[in-house]
C-alpha cells in the first residue's frame, strides 16, 4: 500500500512517515524541504505548496491512503497565509483524493476549532463550533474540518483527529520555544495555576492516527475525536516540568493574566503598526489559550478506535530528558 504523508517535514507528520516506514509501507510525503532522515529510510519525498492543486494532486497520484497533517499552525500572521495553507490546501487534497480515487482520508485537526476563548473542561465531539474565532488559525482548522466531514461519502471515507498540545523528543516548536525563554529568563507564569491542561505526547499521537486509517469504515466515516494523554494537569506545572526536562531552569516569575492581556494588546498593536512579520512573545489569543481549562473526554475515540495512550506524561518527560541529555553530549 502507497501512503501520503502531507506535512511529513513536521513533528506528526515526520512521525507518522518513520512510523509507517519502518512497518514496511511505501510512504510518500508532501512538504517544502527535502529531510534526509526520511530519505534514509526510503521515503519518496513530494516538494511543494498546499495551496498549488497540481502539485498536490501529483503527489496523490497512485496513493491508496492520505493523512493530511500539513497546515500552518501559530498565533500570528497574514489571515490569507492560514486560509492558503489550511482552507485552500485541504480542498486541494480532497480534491486530489476525488480525481485519484483514494479511498481514505485521516485529517488532522486541533481542538482548537471548538475554542471561543473560554473554558474546555471535560467536553467531548458534541461540542459545537462558535461563532467567533480569537485568531485566523483556529478558524481556518475549523473550516477545513467541516470541509473534511462534509467530504464524507461513499467514494471518500474521512475520520479528523484533534491532538492537543503535542510535545516530546525532536519537537521543533513547543519544547524548544519553552526552553530558550525560560533559559533567557523571559518566560513568566500567566495568572494562578487552577486551570487544567490535556497534552499529547508524540507517540501516542501516531497511535492515534494508525489506529484511525486501521478502522476507518462507513461506520465512522465523518467522524471526529480529541486525542490526548487522558493525564489532565495544572497548565504551567506541565510547562515547568517540560522546561526542566527539556533543560530549562524552572520557571518562577508570575503575572497577572489581565496586565498580560493587556501587554499582547500592545504588542499586537506595535506588529500590526510597523508590519512586523515576526511572531510576537505575546497575543491576547496567547494568554487566552495559557489561562483556560482545555481537557477533554476521550470516550468516543477509547469506544470506536480502541485507543489507549501507551506513553504517560511522566515516561515522556524521562524520554525528553534523555533525548536532552544525549543531545548536549554530542
Amino acid at each position: 500500500m502507497r501512503v501520503l504523508v502531507t506535512g511529513g517535514g513536521g513533528f506528526i507528520g515526520g512521525g507518522l512517515a518513520r512510523r509507517l516506514a519502518e512497518a514496511g509501507e511505501a510512504v510518500r510525503t508532501f512538504s517544502r524541504g527535502d529531510y534526509p532522515e526520511l530519505a534514509r529510510l526510503g521515503v519518496e519525498q513530494h516538494r511543494g505548496d498546499l495551496g498549488d492543486p497540481e502539485a498536490v494532486a501529483r503527489a496523490v497520484e497512485g496513493c491508496e491512503l492520505v493523512f493530511h497533517v500539513g497546515a500552518k499552525a501559530g498565533v500570528w500572521g497574514a489571515a490569507e497565509d492560514f486560509h492558503r495553507a489550511n482552507v485552500l490546501g485541504t480542498r486541494n487534497v480532497l480534491d486530489a483524493c476525488r480525481r485519484h480515487g483514494v479511498r481514505r482520508l485521516v485529517f488532522t485537526s486541533s481542538p482548537s476549532v471548538v475554542f471561543d476563548g473560554g473554558d474546555l473542561e471535560g467536553i467531548d465531539e458534541s461540542q459545537p463550533y462558535p461563532e467567533r474565532y480569537p485568531s485566523p488559525y483556529p478558524e481556518t482548522k475549523a473550516i477545513s474540518e467541516r470541509e473534511v466531514r462534509a467530504a464524507a461519502s461513499e467514494g471518500l471515507m474521512t475520520v479528523s483527529l484533534r491532538p492537543h498540545s503535542v510535545w516530546g523528543p525532536g519537537d521543533p516548536h513547543f519544547v524548544p520555544r519553552i526552553v530558550e525563554r525560560a533559559r533567557a529568563g523571559q518566560l513568566r507564569q500567566i495568572g494562578d495555576d487552577t486551570k487544567l491542561v490535556d497534552s499529547t505526547y508524540i507517540d501516542n499521537v501516531v497511535d492515534a492516527h494508525l489506529l484511525a486509517a486501521e478502522k476507518l469504515g462507513p461506520e465512522l466515516n465523518g467522524r471526529v475525536y480529541f486525542v490526548s494523554n487522558g493525564e489532565p494537569r495544572p497548565t504551567w506545572q506541565l510547562i515547568n516540568a517540560i522546561a526542566v526536562a527539556a533543560g530549562a531552569p524552572p520557571i518562577e516569575k508570575r503575572v497577572p493574566r489581565g496586565l498580560a492581556y493587556a501587554a499582547g494588546s500592545v504588542v499586537e498593536g506595535i506588529w500590526k503598526t510597523f508590519g512586523i512579520a515576526s511572531e510576537p512573545r505575546m497575543t491576547r489569543f496567547l494568554v487566552k489559550e495559557l489561562t483556560t481549562a482545555h481537557w477533554f473526554d476521550l470516550s468516543a475515540i477509547r469506544r470506536d478506535l480502541g485507543y489507549s495512550p501507551r506513553i504517560s506524561i511522566d515516561e515522556g518527560l524521562r524520554r525528553l530528558s534523555v533525548s536532552t541529555d544525549r543531545s548536549s553530549t554530542r
